[in-house]
């Protein structure tokens, strides 16, 4: 439900306040809501999410740690930014990891995981046919928490989950580029592909041209003085 277009927290949710709020900014920065240096008003994001002041800071405090928040002298909490040197080189690192993860998972996978990544394989196909960004998002995290399962690595997985975390920045720049829905829709199906016939190295292969792909992509479109 919402109040006054608002998103509201369901109270279904188990997960503390901070955490659910963590989890919404986290989407919206994604989705290119807040740009890059962009201040992050408390009173703002309260009334956004209809929480207590306490809760918005500790869920900064949370984004923050993992890049994806700068806290500015005599400004506050700001969408933090990033060079395209430094996404290049974050892309680099992303690259080597879901490299490892691909090739992990092809070799020590089950059945049962094989057939969740196909799942969430369908379900990516399904939102980028639909076209909403929001979901795409979405359906992608859980194909790449899928992924990490499948890996059976602990350290790849605690690895990847911040790189994604920055990389979520520069998402809806990649997504964006003419024909990146059904470019990366192709390489997902060629990195499961090789996964589900325990292809280690070309599931590594697939894995490392995906995120190529992905940050030519996104670089392209990053100006120089963001």
């Amino acid at each position: 439900m919402s109040i006054a277009g608002r998103p509201t927290l369901p109270a279904r949710v188990a997960a503390p306040l901070r955490l659910q709020v963590v989890e919404l900014l986290r989407e919206a920065l994604a989705a290119g809501e807040y740009s890059p240096g962009q201040r992050l008003g408390e009173r703002e994001l309260c009334e956004r999410f209809d929480v207590s002041r306490t809760v918005v800071r500790e869920a900064l405090r949370h984004l923050e740690a993992e890049g994806l928040v700068q806290m500015v002298a005599n400004q506050g909490p700001v969408v933090a930014t990033l060079t395209p040197d430094e996404a290049a080189q974050l892309f680099e690192v992303r690259g080597a990891l879901e490299a490892l993860a691909g090739e992990s998972f092809a070799l020590r996978g089950t059945a049962k995981q094989k057939r969740a990544l196909r799942a969430a394989l369908v379900d990516v196909e399904e939102a980028m046919a639909a076209g909403v960004l929001a979901d795409v998002l979405v359906s992608k995290d859980e194909f790449y928490a899928v992924l990490m399962d499948g890996a059976g690595n602990t350290f790849i997985n605690t690895m990847l989950r911040t790189i994604h975390a920055r990389v979520q920045q520069l998402r809806h720049l990649s997504l964006g580029a003419p024909g990146r829905y059904h470019d990366s829709v192709r390489e997902l199906r060629v990195i499961v592909a090789a996964i589900e016939s325990g292809d280690a190295d070309g599931a590594r292969r697939a894995c490392v041209e995906h995120v190529r792909q992905a940050a030519d992509a996104a670089l392209s479109r990053l100006t120089p003085t963001v």
